[in-house]
């Protein structure tokens, strides 16, 4: 685990808060907790955590809304969803609004810190293939700047997603492969963490449209028809 981590747990019920809180600070961990998502979003802008554990079903403001608020704050926080709501559907807008990982309720402690031990380690990693100085990498014509989770193109700025980082970082990592679907679903999500491979293209169509040139004619992120994708940093020739 990581030391001193500051982690913020967002939960109204409170046996479960109390108990995650003990849990964690057993740990080693420093936490902070709310009761609501109102409480919750104000702490978590205010006090920085190093991971928010976010229920969805919060008073006066509901968890998906706190989650979006955190990713257009740019926060750095990883929000791990917990929740009773084990749907694809509750799971897709979860990942889609920038969440690192979704723990369906009921849960056990030790699957919980495993999880916290891995997003932490995944969010406080390098970044493969940056060359410059400040976490930014230059793709083609535009420059991604991973600390601020945004990309500069043509003199405008673009925000980026967490979960889209972290795409990029595994194409970066792996400039010129031949990369499956299901390869990146396992590698940058986790094989237990999303059902489904429709999201890789729905990502990979947002990284077009912030950091191509021409979306509808890809010269980096280019199709490999009937296995996935193929990441190029320099424009490809046509």
């Amino acid at each position: 685990m990581s030391p001193n981590a500051r982690i913020l747990i967002v939960e109204d019920e409170e046996p479960l808060r109390m108990a995650l809180g003990d849990a964690l600070r057993a740990e080693g961990f420093e936490v902070l907790e709310a009761a609501d998502g109102e409480a919750g979003l104000e702490l978590a802008l205010t006090e920085g955590p190093d991971v928010v554990l976010l229920d969805l079903m919060l008073p006066r403001r509901d968890g998906f809304s706190v989650l979006r608020a955190i990713r257009e704050d740019r926060l750095s926080a990883a929000v791990v969803i917990l929740s009773a709501r084990g749907e694809e559907w509750d799971r897709v807008q979860g990942f889609e609004y920038g969440a690192d990982d979704y723990v369906v309720k009921p849960f056990s402690t030790r699957e919980l810190l495993l999880r916290i031990q891995a997003v932490l380690a995944r969010t406080s990693g390098t970044t493969p293939g940056m060359r410059e100085e400040g976490g930014k990498v230059r793709i083609g014509e535009a420059l991604v700047d991973f600390a601020a989770y945004t990309v500069l193109r043509d003199g405008t700025h673009c925000g980026l997603s967490r979960r889209e980082l972290d795409l990029l970082r595994y194409f970066l990592a792996h400039e010129g492969e031949a990369l499956e679907r299901g390869r990146l679903l396992d590698e940058v999500w986790g094989r237990d963490e999303f059902p489904t491979v429709r999201t890789i293209d729905t990502h990979v169509l947002k990284l077009r449209k912030k950091l191509e040139p021409d979306p509808e004619r890809p010269c980096h992120f280019l199709t490999v028809h009937g296995v996935g994708y193929r990441f190029q940093r320099h424009a490809a020739e046509r």
